[in-house]
């Protein structure tokens, strides 16, 4: 997955590139993150941002990431 990403940034820099993602791994460092949740969107930001305002975003984070990973 990380051979994956940076191969992908690698090759759209100047791009506009759409991840559909499940983990936040994959996602964490886009410049933008939208958050659905029953098909609606209940977060759009970064990932700091979201981690301080979304708390479908927040609970998912939680779920997957160490405190490490997330500081």
């Amino acid at each position: 997955d990380a051979a994956l990403r940076k191969a992908l940034k690698s090759q759209t820099v100047s791009s506009t590139v759409l991840i559909i993602a499940q983990r936040i791994s994959t996602i964490m460092n886009a410049d933008q993150i939208i958050v659905l949740d029953d098909g609606k969107i209940v977060g759009i930001g970064k990932h700091k941002e979201l981690l301080n305002n979304c708390k479908t975003y927040q609970e998912i984070a939680l779920s997957q990431l160490t405190k490490e990973e997330l500081a």
